[in-house]
Formats: C-alpha cells, structure tokens, sequence
C-alpha cells in the first residue's frame, strides 16, 4: 500500500465554499477516531512513529505544514498540505512526522481505530527490523 493524495469534492459558493468527506467514497476505512494539531511551536515537529495496523488520512484545514515519509531505506518523500480539500491517506506500517507548520496552522487526523499505545512503533530501528 502506497500512501497517495485524496481529493475531497470542492463546493464553490459564491458565499463561501463547502468540502465533505465520507466512507467509501473519500475514506478507505470507516473512521474510529479524530484528533487534530495546532498551536505547533515554529521548528517543531510532530509525529515521528508508525502504526502497526491503524490507516489515517491527514488534511490541513487551516495553514500549511509538509508531512514526511521515511522509507525503511531512509529515503524520503515529502508532501506539502495547504488545502483543506486534500488529505494524505497514510496505509499502516508507515513512517510518518509532519514539519515546517506555518502560523495557525490546523491539521486534522482522521484514524481507522481507537487510541491505542500497542499500535505504535515509535522506534526507527524497530521499524526498519518489521
């Protein structure tokens, strides 16, 4: 599974614009949790783990920030969100941190299981052993 950008459906209103998701259509999994980030620190980063088994899509609903893919090869890919009608979906067993949030920055995570600390691999080498 190949992480990849997913469009949202664009409203243009002239009294403003409207974007919605749901599942199947937009979301490969049903959503079990939400969480967002904001009040990110300039320099900091957040994230930095993988998941075992959880798939999440990631959108920037306000602001920018780049969320960063580290292969088990160490190379990395970099994805730039600044639009609130594009999510990273993020398959299970992938390396993730997000960087370089910009001022008021809002980032929303929509996650395909409960919380759950066993799910997480937080170690790098770990990672690269599985």
């Amino acid at each position: 599974m190949e992480v990849q950008i997913i469009s949202f459906p664009k409203i243009n209103d002239p009294r403003g614009n409207l974007t919605f998701l749901q599942h199947p259509t937009h979301i490969p999994f049903l959503i079990e949790r939400v969480f967002w980030t904001y009040d990110v620190p300039g320099g900091e980063k957040r994230g930095g783990h993988a998941y075992k088994k959880q798939q999440e899509v990631i959108i920037s609903i306000s602001g920018s920030f780049d969320v960063v893919i580290t292969e088990p090869d160490g190379g990395i890919k970099k994805y730039f969100l600044n639009r609130s009608y594009f999510g990273l979906w993020v398959p299970p067993g992938t390396w993730r941190h997000m960087e370089n949030f910009s001022t008021n920055s809002l980032a929303l995570h929509l996650s395909s299981m409960k919380y759950s600390e066993s799910d997480y691999i937080r170690d790098f080498e770990t990672f690269r052993a599985l």
